[in-house]
Order: structure tokens, then C-alpha cells, then sequence
């Protein structure tokens, strides 16, 4: 797999765009472990090497275990591994980021919507769309992640 483009060089003024997304989430108030455990189960499912690394090694930084950071793709499965928070989260992620398959049914709103208040629910959406935009910026110009530099 080649790099094709900087997207960031290519375009500043649109990367500058989706960085005042990214510094409105981090300044929501929503936790930032729980922000990129949302982060890394988007990149995940949509495959993105860039980001899976990125949001794994930052996590890691933040002092999330091996144990727990392995579980991500598998938590319906993992039991208490992933706080109740958490999971409600990572499902909310999950039907948003799959929209064109889920519709994002009224089941999957109303938990959501039990466990965070309206803003809270506003900003991790943002923080959904925002991650499944650079995914696909990333795949598209085929970002390399750090991993494959080491």
C-alpha cells in the first residue's frame, strides 16, 4: 500500500475545519478515554490502519490495558470489562457509524439517550461523524500509521 497524499498539506483550510470538531469534542466534558475507545471502535470497523494505531497507542498512554484495548471489537462479549457508560457508548458508535444498515433504530436511541444527556449525546455524535470522516480520509489516501514508520 502507497501513501497517495497529505490531505492536511493538500488542503489546510479543510483540515483546520474537522480540527475545530475534534477541539469541541475534547472540550465537551465527555471523558477522553471514553471518547477514544469510541474512536478506535469506529476506526476498527471501518478498517482504518492510521487510526486504529493512533487511538491504540493514545489509549495505552492513558493507562488502558492490553487486556481491555483486545476486547474492543468483541465488548458485547467481554462482561465487566467495559463500564456500563462505556458499553452504551461503543453500541451507540456502532449504529451510528453503520447508519445505512441500522437506520439507527429507536431501541438503540433510547438507551443512548437514557445514559447521556442531550449534549453529551450531541457531542459523542459529532465525535462518531467526525472519526468515521477521517477514516475515510485516511483509507482513501492510504495514511500509513505509525506502526509500519517504527
Amino acid at each position: 500500500m502507497s501513501h497517495r497524499i497529505d490531505y492536511a498539506k493538500a488542503s489546510p483550510e479543510g483540515y483546520k475545519a474537522f480540527g475545530g470538531v475534534y477541539v469541541t469534542v475534547q472540550k465537551s466534558g465527555l471523558p477522553k478515554e471514553l471518547v477514544d475507545l469510541v474512536y478506535l471502535r469506529v476506526s476498527q470497523i471501518n478498517g482504518c490502519a492510521y487510526c486504529i494505531d493512533m487511538h491504540t497507542r493514545d489509549l495505552i498512554k492513558f493507562g488502558v490495558t492490553v487486556d481491555k484495548l483486545v476486547l474492543v471489537p468483541v465488548w458485547r462479549d467481554s462482561g465487566d470489562v467495559f463500564s456500563t457508560r462505556e458499553r452504551i457508548a461503543l453500541a451507540w458508535a456502532e449504529t451510528v457509524t453503520r447508519v445505512a444498515e441500522t437506520h439507527v433504530p429507536d431501541a438503540d436511541y433510547e438507551l443512548a439517550a437514557a445514559e447521556f444527556s442531550d449534549k453529551e449525546l450531541a457531542d459523542l455524535t459529532y465525535a462518531i461523524g467526525l472519526m468515521n470522516a477521517f477514516n475515510r480520509l485516511g483509507i482513501t489516501f492510504r495514511t500509513p500509521p505509525a506502526a509500519s514508520k517504527a
